[in-house]
């Protein structure tokens, strides 16, 4: 990981030595921890340098923008945050380590990567984030989970119309939500059709990203929680599945 301060700081990121030394223990960790638990099909460190880590910090400039501050402003801020998700950490535990004022809930169905995450937790020394076992669509619906987050975030999850099923009725009025999605994801957007607004968030930003390293681009998709989720959502999961939230509704 050579390399990785330089691309880091081509995202507007001044990471310390000891950030640095955090990202080399967690890409060592990962890599160990796979070859006995299929936690993440990428593993060379390369690559998982450009397509977890970059990749994952790659929203905090886009965020910063779409609040319309200071990138050092951000970073200095304190919010409560929810990686909805999380797999192995990402995002959440990468942006935790940028990002020490999170307050961060690492939400994961898969107990063995819940596992790995309260490993990391412990190895890297970290306070005010914690890993959770459970899924979006069961908690969302009770305190102190629903509308309970400054900030939501999600990557690599499901499909636009149903992500936001899954993220908006975790998120606080007032809240951020952002998406992690591939080069084109307007279809998707098109897909969930009112959705959006039904469950009381407003679409803020579709940001193109070239994460430095990466050759393939990147979007993120930055909303806004503007009014409470109505208590009709989210849905079970296999109503969610069955009749996505979208235009035909």
């Amino acid at each position: 990981m050579q390399h990785f301060a330089e691309r880091a700081a081509a995202l507007g990121l001044t990471l310390s030595s000891q950030q640095c030394a955090q990202f080399e223990r967690y890409a060592e960790e990962l890599a160990a921890w796979n070859e006995r638990f299929n936690l993440t099909t990428i593993t060379e460190p390369e690559r998982v340098e450009t397509h977890h880590f970059l990749d994952s910090l790659s929203a905090l400039p886009a965020l910063a923008a779409a609040q319309r501050i200071e990138l050092t402003r951000l970073l200095a801020s304190r919010l409560k945050a929810i990686d909805v998700g999380s797999g192995p950490g990402l995002p959440g535990l990468a942006l935790k380590l940028i990002w020490p004022g999170l307050n961060m809930t690492l939400l994961e169905g898969t107990g063995k990567k819940v596992t790995f995450l309260e490993h990391m937790i412990q190895l890297c020394g970290l306070s005010e984030i914690r890993a959770v076992h459970g899924r979006a669509e069961e908690l969302a619906g009770h305190a102190p989970w629903r509308e309970g987050f400054d900030l939501v975030l999600a990557r690599a999850v499901a499909p636009f119309p149903l992500l936001v099923e899954y993220l908006l009725p975790l998120a606080a009025v007032g809240g951020w939500i952002v998406a992690y999605k591939g080069a084109a994801p307007q279809a998707e957007i098109e897909a969930a059709g009112d959705a959006i607004k039904l469950l009381g968030a407003e679409l803020v930003a579709l940001q193109a990203i070239q994460v430095p390293g990466l050759q393939e681009r990147r979007s993120l998709i930055v909303m806004r929680k503007v009014q409470p989720t109505p208590r009709a959502f989210p849905r079970a999961s296999g109503a969610m599945r069955k009749h996505p939230l979208g235009s035909s509704r």
